[in-house]
């Protein structure tokens, strides 16, 4: 399948599919007369690339797990332990969120944002 009609399935741009093989996301075969060709299940493939990003997972995550999820013998298994990961680094991520918001409403009307905040006893 040409990249025209690839992006045209999946929703994306021609340079969005261009970026995603130059970074070893997708890979197509170069045809003699310069065109790439990708193969059906690059569409799927696709699928999966933004709806991962949409949860949260950077490109650089998808394509290190990507294989992985293609050998995986239980795909669902292996993506709910993708998730459960995942889910913690959310987590953490709420809390520095929570504990950061905390000390900015400690500093509002103090003027300065370099002078200590007082201590609450």
């Amino acid at each position: 399948m040409r990249i025209g009609e690839l992006a045209t399935q999946t929703g994306t741009t021609k340079d969005t599919i261009r970026f995603y093989e130059k970074i070893g996301l997708v890979t197509g075969q170069r045809l003699a007369n310069g065109y790439r060709d990708f193969p059906p299940e690059t569409v799927m493939w696709l699928h999966y690339v933004r709806t991962a990003q949409t949860l949260g997972f950077s490109l650089a995550e998808i394509a290190r797990t990507g294989d992985a999820l293609r050998e995986a013998p239980d795909t669902a298994e292996a993506l709910s332990a993708l998730f459960e990961e995942k889910i913690q680094i959310v987590d953490a991520r709420m809390a520095e969120l929570t504990t950061l918001r905390a000390e900015l409403t400690k500093r509002v009307g103090t003027g300065c944002p370099l002078r200590p905040v007082p201590q609450s006893h």
